[in-house]
């Protein structure tokens, strides 16, 4: 942002602030009860406090959906809200203390915000002297801006609290509650930090090697030291980062947070001094690891019950073409192209999704009923078609000859994979989100690479053709069991359905397969009889599918995930907090119905008697985070253990001060052990 940008803004903010003031004091002002888009409360860790002590002060605010609060520096928009206490006699406050904030862009201004519930803590410093059963009561007048993306409205509150000398005793719940408040707030970073002003700016931080620092950003509490708007480039250094951004003045001390992307932050005070650039640009080695990973993990997903078919009558319809080496070449990299185009284009829409402020992981899409329904057709038609039921000129499903039809089997191949997730896959994906777009779409172009590389090795490798078995009579054979995995992945996306849109959303699916079925039959029928344009009956009734899958919506959804584990509970990082404040060790999981992987490890893993009983005796308590529906705020708990979806799994040993992340491939063993 140029200085004269900074300028017009901060005096529009001038003016705008002057002018809430004025309708503030005005009679017509006052704020109606109830209408406010912000609920705020004041919290006391002790509601008897002793005389002569400080008591931890929480203002705890709860957005409305689509608003957003201002952190202390709010950014080049926005105002930090304005406290007028009214205490006991003696009795003071210390000053606030913000929990590290989020970053949101609204046309180009980068603002700092809080888009979920936030917690403000202070100390109440009681006057010594006071008999026991003195009444402490508190006032707090309070003005704030809050916003959505595209308005703002000034707000005011008075909050008040009752308190009484006492012996300061906590609440065991309100001490657990505190405690995941206090966790929030940006820590000491306990080494001297160092930074160069000048029109690039570069902030020297220490920070260990080998703590990991995910998406970093330094959001300044010094004003016009750096352009709010400009971006960030985050370097390690040995046992330190480097902070490139662009400055706009030469202040003498250079404070503010630097916050880690996982809900934590360092406070940061920074002496002016010479900071060299790094030499080495780490994302690139990041890049390179995730791009390895999406690569073993799309390879991996070919043995998936709705990849596997395809691939395998794609490779058996070219051993039984007896096309030249050229033509195989040209099948193999058309198969890939469509494999890798098709994870471009989800990466690339997933990308554009979380730009414009949307948590969203991979398999985004499966959290909406619609594309659930048409999915289901599309299997159950695959199903119908390898089972012989019809047979259709154009496209037949791995069977099409030629370019166009390995480019659309392949694309068909990754987009039906998107509900599986295996080993290798989750990290690479997670790192995805993190890296530069460029970076990142090079990641998911490794995902298609894997997935279509078995095919594309026929193509290239005459001796693996080869090893393929002689056309016969049998392909017909196996190609009508290839359509068992493919009925069963039709039934597990109808139950699906039913679980994210109900009983109605079910037979709304159930009767557009039905539909689509009768109409690709007829179009087979029509086929065999050597009619002109046969297709019209298939293309009616898949018309008629796709229309109703607008209709289907998602059904209310209450309590947790069914789980066999006794005594599970829905996640929330509240409930998170209080067990670990409790010193319980905790086994937190993350599933959704849609998620392959994830149900084979329950069913396997954790819905076992013997992890029931293991986790019985060491006393683990089990938190289920159902993300079927695409919660956004589990989907950031998410990202924050560097995944871009499920499933997760976490096991916090009491005491420790991180969760220790389980493979996305769960034994009974691994979770028995975790207790033993």
């Amino acid at each position: 942002m140029t200085a004269a940008r900074i300028v017009s803004v901060r005096i529009a903010l001038l003016l705008a602030g002057l002018l809430a003031l004025l309708l503030a004091t005005g009679p017509a002002a006052a704020q109606v009860p109830g209408q406010r888009h912000v609920q705020m409360r004041i919290v006391a860790e002790s509601d008897a406090p002793a005389a002569g002590s400080g008591v931890a002060i929480a203002l705890a605010s709860v957005p409305d959906a689509g608003w957003h609060g201002y952190w202390r520096n709010p950014g080049a928009v926005g105002t930090q809200p304005r406290l007028n206490w009214t205490l006991p006699a003696g009795a003071s406050v210390g000053d606030l203390r913000y929990p590290v904030p989020e970053r949101l862009t609204v046309a180009g201004i980068m603002n700092y915000v809080y888009e979920r519930p936030w917690t403000l803590l202070t100390e109440l410093r009681v006057p010594a002297g006071l008999a026991v059963g003195t009444r402490l009561p508190l006032r707090l007048a309070i003005d704030y801006l809050v916003c959505t993306r595209e308005i703002c409205v000034p707000e005011k509150a008075v909050l008040t609290a009752d308190l009484t000398v006492g012996d300061g005793a906590i609440d065991p719940a309100r001490r657990a509650a505190f405690d995941g408040w206090r966790r929030a707030l940006p820590k000491p970073i306990g080494s001297p930090a160092v930074f160069q002003p000048g029109e690039q700016l570069r902030l020297r931080v220490p920070f260990p090697a080998d703590v990991a620092i995910g998406t970093a950003y330094f959001f300044p509490l010094t004003e016009d030291a750096i352009d709010y708007d400009a971006p960030q480039t985050i370097r390690r250094d040995g046992d330190a980062i480097v902070v490139a951004t662009k400055g706009t003045g030469r202040p003498a001390v250079l404070e503010g947070v630097l916050g880690t992307g996982q809900g934590q932050g360092f406070a940061i005070r920074a002496t002016p001094g010479v900071v060299a650039a790094p030499a080495e640009p780490a994302p690139i080695r990041a890049a390179l690891i995730a791009f390895a990973g999406a690569l073993l993990g799309g390879l991996l997903l070919n043995i998936m019950p709705c990849v596997f078919p395809i691939l395998s009558l794609k490779a058996l319809s070219l051993a039984r073409s007896g096309e030249s080496a050229s033509h195989a070449r040209a099948e193999g990299v058309a198969y890939t192209a469509g494999a890798v185009a098709m994870c471009l284009l989800l990466g690339g829409v997933l990308l554009a999704i979380r730009a414009a402020g949307v948590a969203a992981g991979w398999a985004f899409q499966l959290t909406d009923p619609r594309v659930v329904l048409l999915l289901l057709v599309l299997t159950g038609g695959i199903a119908l078609n390898l089972a012989g039921l019809f047979e259709l000129p154009t496209p037949q499903v791995g069977a099409r000859s030629g370019r166009g039809g390995a480019f659309a089997t392949g694309a068909l191949a990754a987009f039906v994979a998107t509900p599986c997730t295996g080993p290798f896959m989750g990290a690479a994906l997670g790192s995805a989100l993190v890296l530069p777009p460029v970076a990142a779409m090079a990641v998911f172009a490794g995902l298609g690479f894997g997935l279509a590389l078995p095919f594309l090795l026929l193509g290239f490798v005459p001796a693996l053709r080869r090893r393929l078995p002689r056309p016969g009579a049998w392909m017909d054979v196996f190609r009508k069991c290839l359509a068992v995995p493919m009925f069963l992945t039709a039934l597990a996306l109808a139950w699906i359905l039913g679980r994210q849109a109900g009983v109605d959303g079910m037979a709304t699916g159930l009767a557009a397969l039905l539909v689509a079925a009768l109409g690709l039959w007829w179009t087979g029928r029509r086929q065999l009889r050597g009619r002109d344009r046969p297709w019209w009956p298939g293309l009616a009734a898949l018309v008629l599918a796709i229309g109703s899958a607008m209709l289907v919506h998602r059904a209310p959804r209450a309590g947790a995930a069914p789980t066999g584990i006794a005594g599970a509970e829905p996640f929330s990082e509240a409930r998170l907090a209080s067990l670990r404040a409790e010193g319980k060790p905790v086994f937190a999981y993350f599933t959704a119905d849609w998620c392959l992987t994830c149900k084979v490890n329950e069913r396997a893993a954790i819905e076992t008697r013997v992890v029931a009983d293991a986790f019985g005796k060491g006393g683990v308590k089990v938190l289920v985070g159902d993300w079927t529906d695409g919660d956004p705020v589990l989907g950031r708990f998410i990202e924050a253990h560097n995944r871009a979806g499920v499933p997760l799994y976490l096991f916090y040993a009491p005491g420790s001060r991180d969760a220790r992340v389980l493979p996305q491939l769960l034994t009974p063993a691994t979770l028995t052990d975790l207790v033993s």
